[in-house]
């Protein structure tokens, strides 16, 4: 009888044991997890840190808090039933069918998008199901965080003034009715997937959605006070630009994983992400030195995020050279919109977008997927796509239909969320006030959640006229940032 080894291997680490599949592939399962992680960390404490740092003092607190509420929020939704409403079965051909992703049956098994298969005309199959050679685990986490990040992301455009209770109400409402739709239609198998729209990271599904929400909610929600409105310095510039740096090379995440692998396509995606980035902030910051004098770093941030932003639709689809021509137009489109365009269209003007989610996302969004269908290289689009023989504009045959189909992706995406997120916002409204109170507004986040971000005149101790005199919140805060790019 043979003596058994004396260093038995754990059958955790054993290749076609139960832990260790054969169809596991641990290189692309490893890169989609930390794709997972940067994404996520883009939000918390990425976004958090920015919101809290690029709001005025008062409001601090409850914008970083917004975005940390709604992070935990989605990810419990997400798991109990909007996972297989974006990428299970079919429901309609915009919506999957809701179920829970919380069983070990289901999430050990390999990855699949079970309406991802492609079919020919005559019935013959085209590309074949997409499974990733990872577990459903893997999946189910790396769409939370994109899911995740989208309410984060609208909640810019109402922070200042949106009631924290009806925010609470807000993110499950619009994740199920409004996020799970775009999701399903351009990822998961729906409609738009399978007619060839392009959105290689999220410009519809994430930004688009979010900037066309995110000004929608604001016009029900109202603008912040007249006193906000007016003066609305960033309380902490240098940490701002920490949360954009999370922010930017989060990105590689964002963008590098969504091939579903760490391939080739995966490289070109967080190289092109790098270069529209770089590209658009440059642009956008000689845009702020050419007509206003000087060189904001609000603006510079803004930029990257447009960059950013521009070229997720195409990442992985377009050449070095597309990158820089998107970057220079998400730097110069988006800052005529913000700085020119708003201030002379009224109904902007009414609409208060607290950070410009409008332009930074939808804008950009929008110009991104139309610059991938003019720009998507037929090489890079076989290397990705399900619909065989795509390619952008500029390359001739089939492009031209290619535009078409990305300005009719985001008329979908636009239309569905005015509507969808208006009856959200009515609803809401019956039940609790979107509105904080009078007091509310003034006083901010010691109102809000008996909380401040700094203890300005001493450990604990908050301000006293008797002791401090009278020191009104005007010259409290007397210098006033005169960069050309500014919080709305």
């Amino acid at each position: 009888m043979a003596a058994p080894p004396l260093n038995p291997v754990p059958v955790a680490y054993q290749g076609g044991s139960a832990s260790v599949p054969d169809w596991l592939n641990k290189g692309d399962n490893a890169w989609q997890m930390i794709s997972a992680t940067l994404v996520g960390l883009q939000s918390v404490p990425g976004l958090v840190i920015l919101y809290g740092s690029i709001v005025k003092k008062k409001w601090a607190v409850n914008s970083a808090f917004m975005a940390f509420y709604a992070f935990a929020a989605v990810v419990i939704c997400w798991v109990v039933w909007a996972y297989k409403m974006s990428f299970g079965d079919k429901l309609f051909p915009f919506w999957g069918k809701a179920g829970p992703a919380l069983g070990q049956k289901f999430l050990i098994k390999q990855a699949a998008l079970p309406e991802t298969t492609q079919f020919y005309d005559n019935g013959g199959v085209e590309t074949a199901m997409a499974t990733p050679l990872y577990p459903m685990a893997s999946m189910v986490w790396f769409q939370c965080v994109f899911a995740a990040i989208t309410l984060i992301l609208l909640a810019g455009s109402v922070l200042g003034r949106m009631s924290f209770k009806a925010w609470m109400a807000f993110v499950p409402l619009w994740l199920t009715f409004s996020y799970t739709v775009g999701a399903f239609s351009l990822w998961g198998g729906g409609f738009l997937f399978h007619w060839g729209v392009m959105d290689y990271s999220g410009g519809y599904v994430i930004h688009l959605s979010s900037g066309i929400a995110g000004l929608t909610t604001a016009f029900w929600v109202g603008p912040r006070s007249s006193k906000d409105r007016e003066r609305f310095p960033p309380n902490n510039v240098l940490l701002m630009l920490a949360g954009a740096g999370l922010l930017w090379m989060g990105w590689a995440g964002f963008n590098g994983g969504d091939p579903y692998t760490a391939n080739i396509d995966s490289s070109m995606a967080v190289l092109n992400t790098n270069i529209c980035a770089a590209t658009s902030l440059l642009v956008w910051t000689w845009l702020d030195v050419i007509f206003f004098k000087k060189p904001s770093v609000i603006g510079a941030v803004q930029g990257m995020i447009t960059g950013l932003v521009c070229i997720t639709p195409g990442a992985g689809l377009v050449q070095g050279w597309a990158a820089i021509i998107m970057g220079i137009l998400s730097g110069s489109v988006p800052w005529f919109t913000m700085m020119i365009v708003h201030k002379r269209w009224t109904l902007l003007q009414k609409i208060d977008d607290t950070l410009g989610v409008f332009h930074t996302h939808a804008v950009a969004g929008l110009l991104g997927g139309v610059l991938t269908g003019l720009f998507a290289e037929p090489e890079l689009c076989a290397l990705f796509l399900s619909v065989k023989n795509s390619r952008g504009g500029v390359y001739g045959g089939s492009g031209g239909i290619q535009i078409l189909k990305q300005l009719v992706g985001g008329a979908f995406i636009i239309g569905w969320n005015v509507v969808v997120t208006s009856i959200i916002c009515v609803v809401i409204n019956f039940v609790i006030p979107l509105r904080m109170s009078e007091e509310q507004l003034l006083i901010g986040d010691d109102a809000v959640h008996g909380e401040e971000a700094y203890a300005l005149w001493g450990d604990g101790e908050k301000y006293d006229a008797t002791k401090h005199g009278d020191i009104t919140e005007h010259n409290m805060e007397t210098r006033t940032s005169t960069g050309a790019t500014q919080v709305m």
